[in-house]
């Protein structure tokens, strides 16, 4: 997902870019969504924690909502040195993202390095992407600057692994599988499968790994592209090799991990839901790597308890362990 956030001296929140134009943005980051758990004290009054305390049955702890995270994942921060401007990114999420920073106008500037200039971002960190002068120091300079993010780090080379089944099963249906017309037609989804399985499912983590980004707090569904193609309940888990496990359509809600929680394959970590574009309750699920300032997905081998999951190609399939 390319994120821009336009806007005139401010961010605002969409996938893809921040622009400034010559003004400080150096106001806090908000937190990601986490988890949080309810239950009854002992004079009866509700208690709220990250974690139910141990004396309580689980039971009787209520996981609350997660909130989707407001804002981009990397923001700017312009710092004036005197004889410069330095444009920084800060980025929390707990994975690298790539960035690209570009002069889109200008008046007596010059940038060092020359723009467009790129940069990975690790976890929880900032960098200076670029410093900004003065063409001629006599005279006042003005800027206007977007900084585009992707998710992951370009250098990521993808290993081969076993992808276990991200949930229990008796049988197996897929409703769209590799290349499937329906909207499994794009770089970022042609390796996607859907798997159709009831509101509610347990999802489980395919691969161990660190999630990286979640939502939960969306609740509309429906065929209307412009409206939900770009947004659904997800769970994003960064592996050891750099690629990245999106599990998408969840139930509202639904989502039982905390950005930054590492997982290990096959712990629960959400419920399958019916949310964003989808015709019907399903699972998303599919492999990304970053490939330069876009997203890709690509092939993957899963095993279920009868064996390796043969995908096909088209819009729909049964597929059985064998």
């Amino acid at each position: 997902m390319r994120q821009e956030n336009r806007g005139r001296g401010r961010e605002r929140p969409q996938w893809p870019a921040l622009v400034v134009a010559g003004v400080l943005l150096a106001g806090s980051l908000p937190a990601e969504g986490a988890r949080f758990w309810r239950w009854q004290g002992q004079d009866g009054a509700a208690v709220y924690g990250d974690v139910p305390p141990s004396g309580v049955q689980a039971e009787a702890a209520e996981a609350l909502r997660y909130r989707r995270d407001q804002g981009p994942p990397v923001q700017l921060r312009l710092v004036d040195r005197g004889s410069h401007h330095e444009v920084r990114a800060g980025n929390r999420l707990p994975g690298p993202v790539q960035v690209e920073l570009r002069l889109r106008g200008g008046e007596n500037v010059t940038s060092t390095p020359a723009m467009p200039a790129g940069a990975t971002v690790p976890a929880n960190a900032e960098i200076v992407v670029a410093r900004l002068y003065a063409t001629d120091p006599r005279r006042a300079a003005s800027f206007d600057v977007v900084l585009e993010q992707m998710p992951g780090d370009p250098r990521a080379r993808p290993q081969d692994y076993d992808y276990r089944l991200p949930f229990e099963y008796a049988r197996i249906r897929v409703d769209q599988a590799f290349g499937g017309s329906f909207s499994h037609d794009d770089p970022q989804n042609r390796y996607a499968v859907d798997f159709a399985v009831p509101e509610g499912t347990p999802v489980l983590a395919a691969r161990e790994g660190v999630v990286m980004q979640v939502e939960s707090d969306f609740s509309g569904t429906g065929l209307d592209r412009e409206r939900y193609g770009g947004r659904a309940n997800y769970v994003r888990i960064l592996h050891a090799d750099g690629t990245m496990a999106l599990y998408a359509h969840l139930k509202p809600e639904g989502v039982l991990v905390r950005v930054g929680q590492r997982v290990r394959q096959g712990q629960q970590i959400a419920l399958s839901g019916n949310t964003g574009f989808s015709t019907a309750p399903h699972l998303h699920f599919v492999v990304q790597a970053n490939r330069g300032m876009r997203l890709e997905s690509i092939p993957f081998r899963m095993y279920g308890a009868l064996g390796e999951l043969k995908f096909g190609t088209g819009p729909a399939l049964a597929a059985d362990g064998g």
